[in-house]
Order: structure tokens, then sequence, then C-alpha cells
């Protein structure tokens, strides 16, 4: 999420000039530190219905003089479980903290292996993180895994110039983590004609679980002239594993005119990630700036799909090798 390095940096340094809490190095103090942290800096508090004073009261019980770091880890990993974050992580030299629940608790709606056999029939291009090809009725497909690493405007431009016969695109970011929101940019602009407003962010201007900074709109230009350009009808595939920077490409991309979303709600993680220490060396990575859609609305619990096109894979065609996801969005295009 390197975009808005700046933001942050700026935001620690107004609250540089504060007084710095120390803590003790033993379990009080590390579940103090912790508890403290995030109740200075965590951003979802109140959208969540979260009571962080009885979180306290609550796991502060159990924590113990005489306990091993294994057991406070697990104590604060617990503790942390309440916030229902994913990006929300504890991390030490025997383990890493992770709320799954946020996509755990739904159906994964993908097959990678089914779409490479029975769709693409293993005939396919790839380039960094994507994979792309015709399906039939000359719809284009792209799957973008990730967004950790760069798709470079040269990638881009071979992939929309390979697939510019097509009659629409199915870009497909189902069980895609997130990433770099950079490489969202890139590949978003392909489908902008104008400066157009995509989202807002706030920052934390205070320790209080409701101060923050008036949302700061965020706009994103096409691709430079000379670019390839996409304005025929484009479909997103989502699933609950389309998280944190996947999310806000959704986002975008659904508020555009000629984009439809299908498939099932997103996993959210709205939030930029905020990274602090305990004073055992433990490392805490968290959600502190909300970022919110075009319409001012927040989607850290995640984008449902366009009306109409919440669908899921039926048993029967998992069974079959088919993608009901996936054939619904063909019919989609090659209906118009």
């Amino acid at each position: 999420m390197k975009k808005f390095l700046l933001i942050l940096t700026a935001t620690t340094v107004l609250c540089s000039c504060h007084d710095i809490d120390e803590w003790d190095n033993d379990a009080r103090g590390n579940f103090d530190a912790l508890w403290n942290i995030l109740d200075a800096h965590y951003c979802f508090f109140e959208q969540k219905g979260i009571d962080w004073d009885d979180v306290n009261r609550r796991y502060s019980a159990k924590i113990s003089a005489s306990m091993t770091s294994e057991e406070l880890f697990l104590v604060c990993s617990d503790m942390l479980a309440e916030l229902r974050d994913g990006h929300v992580n504890l991390t030490s030299a025997m383990n890493t903290s992770y709320y799954r629940q946020w996509w755990s608790d739904y159906p994964q709606n993908f097959n990678l292996r089914n779409i490479e056999e029975n769709y693409l029939h293993f005939n396919y291009r790839s380039m960094n993180a994507c994979i792309f090809d015709f399906l039939t009725e000359n719809v284009g497909y792209l799957r973008v895994a990730s967004f950790s690493s760069p798709i470079g405007e040269g990638n881009l431009d071979n992939i929309l110039h390979y697939l510019s016969s097509a009659k629409g695109l199915i870009i497909d970011v189902r069980d895609n983590g997130g990433g770099d929101v950079t490489v969202v940019e890139t590949l978003c602009r392909r489908f902008i004609f104008s400066h157009t407003l995509v989202g807002y962010i706030s920052h934390k201007t205070g320790p209080g679980h409701s101060d923050f900074s008036v949302p700061r709109a965020i706009y994103f230009d096409p691709a430079a002239e000379g670019r390839l350009m996409w304005s025929k009808p484009v479909v997103v595939l989502t699933n609950r594993g389309s998280f944190s920077a996947t999310n806000s490409f959704v986002s975008v991309m659904k508020c555009l005119p000629h984009v439809t979303v299908i498939g099932d709600r997103t996993g959210g993680g709205s939030g930029m990630p905020y990274s602090s220490e305990l004073p055992n060396g433990w490392g805490v990575r968290f959600s502190a700036c909300p970022m919110l859609n075009a319409d001012g609305e927040s989607t850290e619990e995640g984008i449902d799909p366009s009306e109409g096109f919440k669908i899921d894979i039926s048993a029967a065609d998992a069974a079959a090798g088919r993608d009901t996801i996936l054939d619904s969005a063909i019919k989609f295009l090659t209906s118009k």
C-alpha cells in the first residue's frame, strides 16, 4: 500500500510531540502495550461496535506473571481476534496470529484447476501474476492472482492488444488476497476515461476512537496517452477471498459504467495498515486509516456484487467441472 505512505508518515510526525508511553517488558507490560497501541490507532472500533474497554477487562484477567511467552501470545492473539479483521496480525519468532473467519465461514467459489482444464484447456498465456486468453464465444479472460507484484504498462498493453477482438472482458480476482494499491491503480486506469473520483481516505488525528480527519478524496486518471484502453463491457468476478487491495480494486471498478461485478461479496479489508512493536520485540500490524468508496461508504466488511448478480457455484456444476460464476459472466457478456 505504498501510495499512501506519505499520509501515514505525516500522521506519525504530527503525533510525535505527544508523550510516548513506556511499558515493562513482562507479560503485563506487553499486554498493556498491545491494548493501548490498538486503542489509540485502530480505526474500526465504532463501525464494528467493539467495546475495547470490555475486551481489556476480559483478557487482562488472563495475564499472570508466571505465564510463558507462548501463553501470552495465545491470549493476545485471541484478544486481537475480537476485532474480526484480516489485517490484524501479531508476529513473533514462534508464530503469527491471523484472523481467518472473514473468509473461512464462506464458500470458496473458485477452482483454478477447473478453469485451466475445462475453460482454457491448459492453453493460455501468462505474465507475472496474470493468466489470460479467450474463452468460448469470443470472451476475453484475465485472471489476476495477486496485486503484490507489479503489472507493467507494457504488460498491460500486450494483454489488452491480444484480447482486443473479444466482445467483452472477464477479470477474475477471486482468491486474490491483495497487495499494493499502486498496482491496483495501474490496472484500473486502463478502464477509466476521465479524472474520476474513486474513493476517500481518513487518518487518525488523536487517540479517541472517533478522532479522524475529514475524508480526503482520491482520484484516478486514465492511463498515459498512447496506452491501450478498454471501453467494451467488463465483468469482475469476486468471492470472499478478494481482500485488501483487491477489495479496493473491486470498489473502483464497480463505480465504472461499463463494469458489472458477479460472484460473492468480497472479503473486505479496507483499512490502510499501520505497524508497531511491543517491548519484547513482537510486531503488530493493524488497520489505521479507513478508506471509503466513491459514495463515501465504508467497504471494510466487503463489497456486494452488482444488483442481481450474487451467484455461488452450485454443487452440481462443481461436480461436472463447471464454474457457475464464470458461466454467468460469459452468458451476460454474450447476451449484450
